[in-house]
């Protein structure tokens, strides 16, 4: 599959996640077989406005190529001068392409009118993405937007964004198969994803709901759309990518052994401490140290005291013994 400069072989993406796909994740996700990740979604505002945390957000090493710049925004200058600063920038900041954020459900950032609340305005829509393509002309880099099936049940209009998309010039459409009223609640929408995959000849990349490889197999035999990409279900699991690829390439898939599995967990923490520094890297280690040990025997308690602990020792080694099988 390819998105303009960017050539993947089996189209496995890793979603734009707030608080959750920074650098030291998106590193350990493409070690694992992620083909493509993304920045956290950026504020087109902030981004403008040059503030530091934002500026922050949008390094990446080259060795996390192809990534994606993910911007949010409703006004249209504003997206536009986002997607003409970053343009400018590629030799601050790395990355193959821009996505526009028409999909995030949460209110502080639909309340905004940013987010899947573009969806509810299909010819402002059009005029933030024809913006940002044009912003974009001249440089290597492709503009792909990620979409939901739509605001509520009742305005399912993800084939009319996707074909706008099309018409301003947008690379690629990424769906997740869910209105925003929905947020993440089961189950996914496939026939809204092979419908936009119908709708348009760019490529189409279905999300939602992708837990494991007969998951990713299902959504791809079903819409026949390009590729996939995959949120929640990389969260404790960066493995998932090298278990799609087996099946989809079907081969044998060995799982990680318990030895395996901790040296990529230190490797990602070692990572967010280098990126972040020791006291915030271990506050937000918390959450992913959660996730690694989720479902295993005695996990609930181990996450309790993960849950307690700033001290990097004590944390790993709570994981350690979790994952090696027994608290």
């Amino acid at each position: 599959m390819n998105i303009k400069n960017i050539k993947l072989e089996r189209g496995l993406f890793l979603a734009p996640l707030a608080g959750v796909s920074d650098n030291a994740f998106r590193q350990v996700c493409r070690e694992a077989g992620a083909e493509h990740t993304a920045t956290e979604m950026i504020s087109a505002k902030a981004l403008n406005f040059r503030n530091a945390k934002t500026l922050e957000l949008i390094k990446t090493d080259e060795s996390e190529l192809p990534v994606s710049v993910q911007i949010f925004g409703c006004e249209t200058e504003s997206m536009a001068n986002a997607a003409k600063y970053l343009c400018g920038s590629l030799d601050l900041y790395k990355f193959s392409s821009i996505d526009i954020n028409m999909g995030c459900p949460a209110p502080k950032i639909t309340g905004g009118g940013d987010g899947s609340a573009l969806m509810r305005n299909s010819l402002l829509a059009g005029k933030i993405m024809d913006s940002v393509v044009k912003a974009a002309e001249g440089y290597n880099i492709a503009v792909t937007v990620k979409i939901r099936s739509g605001w509520d049940d009742r305005n399912k209009n993800a084939e009319e964004i996707a074909k706008i998309a099309e018409e301003s010039g947008i690379s690629a459409v990424f769906i997740h198969g869910r209105t925003r009223e929905r947020l993440y609640m089961p189950p996914v929408d496939l026939d809204i994803i092979r419908r936009v995959k119908n709708a348009v000849k760019i490529p189409v990349i279905g999300n939602g709901d992708i837990f494991g490889a007969f998951d990713a197999e299902k959504m791809l035999e079903y819409t026949k759309c390009d590729g996939i990409m995959i949120a929640r279900g990389a969260f404790g699991n960066p493995w998932i990518f090298g278990e799609i690829a087996a099946k989809l390439e079907n081969r044998e898939y060995i799982p990680p052994t318990p030895h395996e599995k901790i040296s990529v967990i230190k490797k990602h923490i070692d990572k967010m401490i280098f990126y972040k520094g020791e006291r915030t890297a271990l506050l937000e280690a918390r959450k992913h140290l959660s996730w690694y040990i989720k479902g295993a025997r005695d996990s609930a308690a181990a996450r309790d005291k993960i849950n307690r602990s700033s001290d990097y020792s004590e944390m790993i080694g709570i994981t350690e013994r979790v994952i090696a099988g027994g608290e």
